[in-house]
């Protein structure tokens, strides 16, 4: 794993973020990837503290490894999605918003950001002030907005209440670009918001089997329903 800033480790993981986040007492791992890797051995590589998971939500590449996890951190409203899609294993410990899992003289605050998915969440790191993991906010990547777990909606709401926050300054996104400002935030908004207007009318592409339009609004690209643009 490759350390980003002091106690934070990343991995990449065909294009998804792994990383582990080490307190006083305990270290958390957020999210297992995409291919099986053998996550409590990188993590033992870096910190002989106890580790725990979360997962910021329940997308397949997210939670390749989770087995090796009897119990992990997740939303609840990931839940059915979880067990009865993706066949997951092991017991979801629910967090919500605002909760804070405390590692030792590091608090990480859970932020609920529906839209990707009804349950998406990501940390912020109150210590080092800084988002880390999801999928909701990215730089120069795709956002996946086509299938039944997505709403733009609910998307641009989150993202509208995020942007209000005054507590962080920096995000570590699961995807793409590896640290973006929160600056990303406002164009993000503005380019869900023209999409749902029916301003950008995209281009037609094919990803895992189905049908979608890639909606390019500059700061990334949503991956949209075929027969909504």
């Amino acid at each position: 794993m490759k350390e980003l800033f002091a106690d934070t480790w990343v991995q990449t993981d065909r294009g998804v973020r792994i990383f582990l986040l080490a307190g006083k007492e305990r270290a958390l791992v957020i999210d297992t990837g995409m291919t099986g890797l053998d996550i409590r051995a990188m993590a033992a590589a870096q910190t002989d503290l106890p580790f725990e998971l979360l997962n910021t939500h329940a997308d397949r590449d997210h939670i390749a490894s989770n087995a090796q996890f009897p119990s992990f951190y997740m939303h609840p409203a990931e839940a059915a999605f979880y067990h009865n899609v993706q066949h997951g294993r092991g017991r979801i410990l629910p967090v919500f918003d605002g909760d804070v899992i405390d590692l030792g003289a590091r608090e990480l605050e859970i932020l609920h950001l529906p839209g990707h998915t009804p349950g998406s969440i990501t940390v912020l790191d109150r210590r080092s002030r800084c988002l880390i993991g999801g999928d909701p906010i990215q730089a120069d990547g795709d956002i996946y907005m086509f299938g039944p777990q997505r709403d733009f909606e609910a998307y641009i709401a989150s993202l509208r209440r995020l942007a209000r926050r005054e507590d962080f300054d920096a995000i570590y996104p699961s995807h793409a670009a590896e640290k973006v400002s929160r600056d990303v935030i406002a164009p993000l908004i503005d380019g869900a918001g023209r999409i749902l207007a029916g301003e950008v009318p995209g281009t037609a592409e094919e990803r895992h089997g189905q049908r979608i339009r890639v909606c390019d609004v500059g700061v990334a690209r949503f991956l949209c329903p075929a027969d909504a643009i």
